[in-house]
């Protein structure tokens, strides 16, 4: 049964490599606007190297706790925080991602506020990491990565980096998939909504996250985002000639030129001058071709990138 006022909250973050990151994060949610006997930070390591001394970080908080998972992927990893957790709330954030003092507690109101809640996916906000010298890269990122109101309205998901939920709904719906690497929080999501719980976008329930800003950055991700999506498809869908038919789809989106994302692109009033927006569009067509090369590669036989 849920406490109608202050439910106990149990924040689940997954971490791979990625230790001066997770500890602004851990100082973020210190320092929550939410009453701090009312939460716990789970931290799951998923097989870290040993000299990032994950365990370490973690334990200069008196609110966060350790745990391990050895499977790659980071749902498998949530999901071992999911049943560890004491809470009968469950928010999800990444170690990479800063929440704003008052994330837990909008959170936990919209997810109260709305009869038969499953979800709530919160604003995730691109910063840049020098405001002087933007790349074309992070300005991408900062037009396309997380937009949760659309991913919400248009295809029923939230990304994990900043979404809340009830125990009682993962008991209902499963938990994640942890043989994915990518696209869980899209299988996942779609799961709640054929449930027929509500879903709801809450842009003022926010969490930061950095743009990539290096080419080698938005390589790591694409391959990522390429693997779950292939993989998903491939778990979901049993005819292997509706396989084959999904992944030359796919494939053939990729490689035809975005017309419409060129023309949105140099509309953009973000962006200054022609050579910005010649940019912004050659790394758009970078992804693209990154994708369908690991489409294909994937079709060959080979394994999906854990990041």
């Amino acid at each position: 049964m849920v406490h109608l006022s202050t439910p106990f909250i149990s924040v689940i973050i997954p971490v791979f490599n990625d230790t001066k990151r997770l500890k602004i994060c851990l100082e973020a949610l210190k320092n929550q606007t939410y009453p701090q006997s009312f939460y716990e930070v789970l931290v799951v390591d998923n097989a870290s190297d040993s000299k990032e001394n994950i365990a370490e970080v973690v334990a200069e908080f008196t609110q966060a706790s350790y745990a391990y998972e050895s499977l790659p992927g980071s749902y498998a990893a949530r999901n071992t925080g999911i049943s560890l957790a004491k809470g009968e709330v469950i928010a999800f954030t990444d170690a990479d991602c800063v929440p704003s003092p008052d994330w837990l507690e909008k959170g936990v109101k919209h997810l109260l506020q709305v009869p038969n809640c499953g979800l709530v996916a919160g604003k995730i906000k691109i910063f840049f990491k020098d405001k002087e010298r933007v790349t074309p890269i992070e300005l991408y990122e900062s037009m396309t990565a997380f937009p949760q109101k659309q991913l919400l309205e248009q295809r029923h998901y939230g990304a994990t980096a900043n979404l809340f939920t009830f125990r009682s709904v993962l008991e209902q719906v499963g938990f994640f998939d942890a043989h994915l690497k990518s696209n869980g929080d899209l299988d996942w999501g779609q799961r709640v909504f054929v449930h027929g719980y509500k879903q709801v976008y809450a842009d003022d329930t926010c969490v930061n996250h950095p743009a990539r800003h290096s080419w080698e950055e938005l390589y790591k991700r694409t391959i990522r985002l390429a693997g779950g999506a292939y993989d998903l498809q491939n778990r979901k869908e049993h005819s292997l000639m509706k396989r084959n038919l999904k992944f030359f789809i796919n494939l053939a989106i990729n490689l035809v030129p975005p017309l419409i994302f060129i023309l949105n692109t140099f509309l953009d009033s973000r962006l200054q001058g022609v050579e910005q927006k010649l940019k912004v569009c050659m790394v758009m067509f970078f992804v693209r071709y990154v994708s369908a090369w690991e489409f294909l590669r994937l079709k060959a036989g080979a394994t999906s990138a854990r990041e």
